[in-house]
């Protein structure tokens, strides 16, 4: 069956149609391309945008010989915006997080694999310690973003009860989407968790979090969190996909070290958690010491111990709460 001619357009020729070219010639001109621009991980970088332009997996791509001229366009266009530093994830729409797929863009912190850590170490715990025939376990996710640590607590704990959540009217529009594409139960709050601990953008939810979640306060079974804490000598170092597309009031902590934002989300979880609760926060991998001093100098934490990534940097401060419910929320008032 020979192929259809391309429409004409009124009063023209008919339409010219570019034609196929090699896929493997164009992944090799993209990861050099990549390279030479700086790009940490050229080549997946150049699969992944093939195979988003080809509407394939990454590991269909040895499958496929030629890529439509079109196509190979529009992934020439991709690989010079990425060579620019925008972010892959804000070219293809999706970051992947544990067994989830995620949609971010512009306004949204993009989640990263040392935050799979933060999250695996808190599903692994509170599996061990679930309650056989119980109610199920209650947790929150403290500056929640595209909702990554709440999406792997409600797919991964069996009958959580999780709640998450997020003051950016930016990062709530992605929070609620991928949420609402999951199709599990989390519950999704705009509400404050920082405190003015940092600069915010106009429509920062003003309702506290305390607030927000009254109901659970002092029966919350975990908190965790990945909150802004890159402290101010980062500024100049930062990668242009974090530093130039990240929102600003996802990265910096707040208070020259950072840790003012840390802060604020210890004292939160300090007024959510039951007694004996599990708290995990994820910290810059050069704040170990001061993250676990933040809770060991903080009446009420117990079992405070530094917890280290996949590439064995510190990476995230873990802890029980072990004072009433009430002493905690007494104490996070005082503070406000």
């Amino acid at each position: 069956m020979s192929r259809p001619t391309p429409a004409a357009p009124p009063g023209g020729h008919p339409a010219a149609v570019a034609p196929a070219v090699g896929l493997a010639a164009q992944l090799t001109a993209a990861t050099r391309v990549l390279a030479e621009a700086g790009v940490e991980s050229p080549r997946a970088d150049a699969d992944l945008l093939a195979a988003h332009v080809l509407g394939v997996s990454r590991g269909r791509l040895p499958l496929i010989r030629e890529i439509p001229g079109e196509a190979a366009e529009r992934l020439r266009a991709l690989v010079a915006r990425r060579c620019r530093r925008v972010p892959l994830q804000h070219l293809t729409g999706e970051a992947y997080f544990r067994h989830r797929t995620l949609a971010v863009g512009p306004g949204v912190f993009v989640p990263r694999p040392e935050t799979e850590t933060v999250a695996g170490w808190a599903i692994d715990e509170l599996r061990a310690g679930a309650r056989p025939g119980g109610p199920g376990l209650v947790c929150v996710d403290l500056c929640a973003g595209s909702g990554a640590i709440a999406l792997a607590l409600a797919d991964e704990v069996p009958g959580a009860e999780v709640h998450a959540v997020e003051a950016d009217p930016a990062a709530l529009g992605y929070l609620r989407r991928n949420v609402a594409a999951a199709g599990l139960a989390v519950g999704v709050h705009a509400a404050d968790v920082l405190g003015g601990a940092g600069p915010v953008p106009d429509g920062w939810a003003e309702v506290s979090v305390l607030d927000a979640l009254a109901g659970l306060v002092g029966r919350v079974d975990a908190v965790v969190s990945n909150p802004p804490y890159l402290p101010d000598s980062d500024r100049v170092t930062v990668a242009p996909e974090v530093g130039d597309h990240d929102p600003p009031w996802a990265l910096w902590g707040g208070g020259g070290d950072g840790l003012a934002a840390p802060r604020a989300v210890a004292a939160v979880a300090a007024a959510l958690l039951r007694p004996g609760g599990l708290f995990a926060m994820e910290h810059a991998d050069g704040q170990g010491p001061a993250a676990r001093a933040l809770l060991v100098g903080t009446r009420g934490w117990s079992e405070v111990a530094t917890r280290r990534d996949l590439a064995g940097r510190d990476r995230f401060v873990t802890a029980r709460l072990e004072v009433s419910a009430d002493r905690a929320e007494g104490a996070i008032r005082g503070k406000q």
